[in-house]
This record gives structure tokens, sequence and C-alpha cells, in this order.
């Protein structure tokens, strides 16, 4: 029942007590942001930069895990792969999870 000296002087705080609070937080979020975040962007420039790419000819490998030829790319975001002889489809440019082989760019 009775407050001894020492708690009524350990009740008073300053302001660095406050800031040294936030450092624990700001030193998780920079942990997270280098290992998750930042190779999470890096992935998905990559992906943009190969999908971007993608070319008549090339062998490509979709989300659904269709493996197939490009045979016409389109400007609306879509293009056409030949799954087999005669079987055409259309997919969306974004789905394209993978480019096995490259075609090599025609001379001028």
């Amino acid at each position: 029942m009775f407050a001894t000296p020492a708690f009524a002087q350990a009740a008073g705080g300053g302001a660095g007590g406050a800031l040294a609070s936030f450092v624990p937080l700001i030193l998780i979020f920079a942990i997270m942001y280098f290992l998750l975040i930042r190779p999470q962007q890096k992935r998905a420039k990559e992906h943009q930069k190969m999908v971007a790419a993608v070319r008549r000819g090339d062998h490509v490998v979709t989300a659904g895990g269709l493996i197939g030829k490009v045979t016409k790319v389109r400007d609306d975001g879509e293009i056409e792969v030949e799954l087999s002889e005669g079987v055409k489809v259309r997919v969306v440019q974004n789905t394209i999870a993978q480019v096995r082989s490259k075609t090599e760019p025609a001379e001028a």
C-alpha cells in the first residue's frame, strides 16, 4: 500500500524512451522490405519484360500449365498459342509463366 521512493521516481519518463520503442518497429519494417517486398518487385519487373518480349515462334508455358508455340501476338494483351497441330487458343499475355525457347529476331 505504501509507495516506496524507488517506484515514485521510476514513474517519470523522457522522450528518449518513446523513440527507443519505435526503433525495433523500424528495423522490422526494413528487414521485411529487403527480404520480401524488394525481391517480389524485382520478379514482377522481370516477368513484365519477359511478357513484353514474347513474339511469334516462341515456345511458352502458361500459368495453367499448357505448353505451346506462339502463332500471333495481338495488340490488346492477348496472344494466340498453338497447343498441337490445328489447335489454337487465345491466352491473356500476362498469364505466360515461362518462355521455354526464344526465336531469333529476323535480320534486317
